[in-house]
């Protein structure tokens, strides 16, 4: 991923949630709850002073049902609520993302995970190295030549060979061994007794879960073979509930993601606020992370 102008999508969920449950219990003046808040903004701030992106965005999830709710009622719903202790703080992490004058996506009904991925294929297709910044396995079916993983906290990259090498088949097939599989994280079913390893070889094998369904005869294991035909229907839907959408009716304005300075005034008032008194040091001594060279002063 050279020669194209870099823009980095934030899973700002996915890191809401890790800076909450990373940190020990933290309190701001008054008593009020801040350490998801602090663990975003020095995540935050890592990424933008370590990769210097000439483009940035974050997106988050919305509450309420999604589209996937809608056709799968028991979808993610082993989860717990959101903790109160973490709600209470997701003002103040929009806040953050406001004082850093990035763009913050979010739509209702949608998951962050669709967002991202209609995001970042009209990048690609208008000529930018997407970099999506998140953990999360399920992205990799996203994964192109000109679309990335970047997982910050352990520092690792994932592109083609790496999710060839992690499930065994191109990343247009992950949402074929996830439909076998299953998620528990997401509560999507599977096919009963079908774990990972399974499913990456009929995958690799079959190519897909339709043809795998048409030619059965070719499951030299008669339990596998039969457990495939009961739970046919739970398959395909499966496979729907872990297919990352890249279509929805989302405009990409390549201007609106370009990296500006902080607004030192909004952040400085916010972290006085919250009592972050490190922070407010690195913005009194100009150690908050600078632009990339020709961005816009």
């Amino acid at each position: 991923m050279s020669g194209r102008p870099r823009l980095f999508l934030v899973d700002g969920s996915s890191y809401v949630y890790r800076a909450f449950y990373a940190l020990p219990p933290l309190t701001g003046p008054g008593g009020r709850p801040t350490h998801a808040i602090y663990g975003f903004t020095a995540m935050l701030l890592r990424l933008l002073r370590e990769q210097v992106p000439e483009y940035a965005g974050v997106v988050f999830d919305t509450e309420g049902p999604t589209e996937r709710h809608l056709a799968f009622e028991a979808y993610k719903a082993q989860r717990p609520p959101m903790p109160e202790a973490l709600a209470v703080q997701l003002p103040d992490i929009r806040q953050v993302v406001t004082g850093f004058r990035l763009p913050l996506v979010s739509e209702p009904g949608q998951e962050a995970d669709d967002l991202l991925g209609t995001l970042a294929l009209r990048a690609a297709d208008a000529g930018f190295d997407v970099v999506l910044v998140t953990g999360d396995k399920d992205m990799c079916q996203v994964v192109g030549p000109h679309i990335r993983l970047y997982d910050s906290m352990r520092d690792r990259w994932t592109g083609e060979a790496e999710v060839r090498e992690r499930f065994g088949v191109p990343p247009a097939a992950v949402p074929e061994v996830m439909g076998l599989m299953g998620d528990s994280v997401d509560n999507i079913p599977g096919v009963p007794g079908v774990g990972e390893k399974t499913a990456k070889q009929l995958i690799a094998e079959f190519g897909s879960i339709e043809n795998l369904l048409a030619h059965l005869e070719g499951v030299k294991r008669p339990r596998l073979r039969e457990a495939l035909a009961a739970h046919a229907e739970q398959a395909r839907l499966s496979r729907t509930l872990a297919t990352i959408r890249r279509d929805l009716p989302l405009p990409f304005h390549p201007e609106a993601f370009r990296r500006l300075p902080p607004d030192l005034a909004v952040l400085g008032e916010l972290f006085r606020a919250l009592g972050f008194t490190r922070l407010l040091e690195a913005i009194s001594q100009g150690e908050l992370p600078g632009l990339p060279a020709g961005a816009v002063p």
